[in-house]
């Protein structure tokens, strides 16, 4: 019973997820369409850049990168700075909940949220409606541009700030003796081919089928580090959203309540179910991809639950001593809603 629960505490949003598919059948009988429901191209991607990152992590990529930054800093606010930096940066790349699982406890989940707004790989609902919505590159840059600028000016600031002055020394140990170069250099050629195949100038199912073998044949292991249950979230709401898309009432109801409020709504229901399903669930009901790019992605500020690198970051920090959670979930609160009020006050703006 102890292990149900734990498994329903930490696979929230899958269990949900489950249960909605589940319920979603009794309206619309199971048949062969539910296969077309599901993205393929969207999971292959996703499968593939969590084994690659993997690959990465177990070279030492990011324990070599991060000594080599801050090996020769002192200040304190400067070591902040920097890491909240690289969690910014990382983020762009190898998406927000693998780069947290890679820094915390030493950095923000914010600056993960908010750096991993720029890229269509920064988190799983920028791959989808880049891929949903067929944007192009320039499109999504530019869209997501301005909302990441000032992420980065007001991340800056808010570490200048709460970070007191004072000099600070890093542990003199070495990482470099655990890095593994040919393991970085097979693994850095397929995210290659992962980034080509976002760039849809790659099939994804030659990266996708050149990752398995690669993994198999090298470390097998690493298979057991692809995020599953995101997979499987992905697949249910795949067919609860197909399933509620068929049915014309209820179709017509969401298209007009999404339709021209795609930023409002967005934000809205990724307080409530977080941000990567509520961006699976409202594309099915509007034609504006960018404006829903944009409040999905400003929606994973604000509650604990909105984005699902926040609730990775809690539960790390829940799990060490002397943890005050009661503090963590104010701070963490009021820091998401300013920077959410701030975020969408520009959207207002240019939109």
């Amino acid at each position: 019973m102890q292990t149900v629960v734990q498994f329903l505490r930490s696979q929230t949003v899958l269990v949900v997820s489950a249960v909605l598919a589940l319920a979603s059948c009794f309206l619309v009988p199971p048949s062969l369409s539910y296969v077309s429901y599901v993205d393929w191209r969207v999971l292959g991607l996703l499968f593939s850049l969590m084994a690659v990152v993997a690959g990465l992590r177990m070279a030492g990529t990011f324990r070599v990168l991060t000594e080599v930054l801050l090996r020769k800093v002192t200040s304190l606010r400067l070591i902040a700075l920097l890491l909240v930096l690289l969690c910014f940066g990382f983020s762009m790349f190898l998406t927000n909940d693998v780069t947290l699982i890679t820094l915390v406890p030493f950095t923000l989940t914010l600056a993960a949220n908010l750096g991993s707004m720029l890229t269509p790989i920064g988190n799983p609902q920028n791959l989808y409606l880049y891929s949903e919505y067929d944007l192009s590159l320039g499109t999504f840059f530019r869209t997501m541009a301005p909302y990441t600028a000032l992420s980065l000016v007001l991340l800056v600031v808010l570490t200048l700030v709460l970070v007191p002055a004072g000099t600070a020394s890093l542990s003199e140990g070495s990482s470099f003796h655990s890095f593994h170069r040919k393991t970085f250099f097979v693994y850095a050629a397929l995210f290659l081919l992962c980034l080509l195949s976002v760039a849809r100038v790659l099939d994804w199912r030659i990266t996708l089928v050149a990752v398995l073998a690669v993994v198999v044949i090298e470390n097998y292991r690493l298979l057991r580090m692809v995020d599953y249950s995101l997979l499987f979230t992905f697949i249910f709401f795949f067919v609860f959203i197909g399933n509620v898309g068929s049915l014309p009432d209820v179709r017509e109801f969401l298209e007009n309540a999404v339709r021209g409020r795609e930023v409002e709504t967005g934000i809205l229901a990724s307080q409530v179910i977080s941000n990567v399903p509520a961006a699976l669930l409202l594309s099915k009901f509007t034609t504006d991809g960018a404006r829903l790019l944009i409040g999905v992605n400003l929606g994973g500020l604000g509650t604990l639950i909105a984005s699902m690198a926040s609730l990775i970051t809690y539960r790390f920090y829940a799990a060490s001593t002397r943890a005050l959670k009661g503090r963590y979930f104010l701070e963490f609160t009021l820091w998401n809603i300013v920077f959410l009020a701030l975020l969408y006050a520009l959207a207002r703006v240019l939109l």
